[in-house]
């Protein structure tokens, strides 16, 4: 049987909030949470180098709170520490499957996180540990998206794997539109021109600059993180 050889030796998943509900409406699906870090493990096997940021939509988003008249950046402040929440439920879903991970969170929480420290962080990952980043980049007025692309690139990740709903990138939102077509590849400046919502200008501009590719792909068909670091031909790529 031949050896499996992954397309990728470094990754970072972007794993939404949304992701963690399972069939609930709010908060932590703990089944889910297990399934999903069953997957991350059997990547982790094959001696990839895994990094994670975390949202928090599953808990409270910002726009939500903005939108209900609340501050932007203190709404903002709110959707990080979601992130700090699910973190912990990630990591701790992740070592009861035996995989070996640290938390960094980008607002110093020290009971329950690193700091986030570039060089500590690529000692964690050259160890083979995973490593989940929460809180952003720390700051208001930031997504988690633009801080997946920026950790990608401090760690040095050849790819950002983005977690999803739908298999990948359409021309309009597949669930409301039959018509939608499904791009099997794309180009970062036809993603800010059409105005996909793949990620936020910002982070599409981040990987842009620096040729980081994306793959977006649908999170709720078991094995498709493995197929997308193993370079097969799932969602879409973004390059």
């Amino acid at each position: 049987m031949p050896e499996l050889k992954p397309a990728y030796k470094r990754v970072l998943l972007k794993l939404s909030g949304e992701a963690l509900l399972g069939g609930l409406t709010y908060g932590i699906d703990f089944e889910r949470m297990t399934s999903i870090a069953r997957e991350i493990k059997e990547v982790r096997d094959l001696d990839v180098g895994i990094a994670i940021m975390i949202g928090g939509g599953n808990i409270f988003r910002g726009v939500r709170g903005t939108e209900a008249g609340m501050d932007r950046a203190s709404a903002d402040q709110m959707g990080l520490l979601a992130t700090v929440i699910n973190g912990i439920a990630l990591q701790d879903a992740l070592e009861k499957e035996g995989v070996v991970t640290r938390h960094v969170s980008a607002i110093e929480i020290k009971s329950v996180a690193e700091p986030f420290i570039r060089r500590r962080v690529l000692s964690h990952l050259e160890q083979g540990r995973i490593v989940i980043f929460s809180a952003g980049i720390g700051s208001p007025y930031f997504t988690t998206d633009t801080a997946a692309a920026l950790r990608a690139l401090e760690i040095r990740a050849e790819v950002i794997l983005k977690a999803t709903k739908v298999d990948g990138v359409y021309t309009a939102d597949p669930l409301t539109d039959l018509t939608a077509q499904k791009f099997e590849t794309i180009s970062y400046l036809d993603v800010i021109q059409r105005g996909l919502r793949v990620m936020d200008t910002t982070a599409i501009s981040l990987c842009k600059d620096n040729n980081l590719p994306i793959i977006v792909f649908n999170l709720n068909e078991r094995g498709n993180i493995m197929k997308a670091v193993m370079g097969e031909n799932v969602g879409t790529k973004v390059s």
